[in-house]
């Protein structure tokens, strides 16, 4: 498992993406986002969990004019 910290300013984005093999969670720990998984667009704030199959396109936007803090797990690990 690979965990980490992602934090997007105001405006900003993570472009919609896929993980063949490995599932993804996002856990938004400040701020608010949209997220986007597979066709389904949902907004998420402080204290929720988002999961993002393996394989399913995904991402997010803070549209908001708060920075969003999301920690972020992938398993499998990518590999190097």
């Amino acid at each position: 498992m690979m965990i980490g910290l992602n934090c997007l300013e105001p405006n900003h984005r993570q472009d919609t993406h896929a993980h063949q093999g490995a599932d993804k969670f996002y856990f938004v720990l400040e701020g608010r986002g949209s997220f986007i998984v597979g066709s389904e667009e949902r907004d998420a704030d402080e204290g929720s969990l988002v999961f993002a199959p393996a394989g399913v396109p995904h991402g997010v936007v803070n549209n908001s004019t708060a920075r969003l803090s999301l920690l972020v797990a992938i398993a499998p690990p990518p590999k190097k």
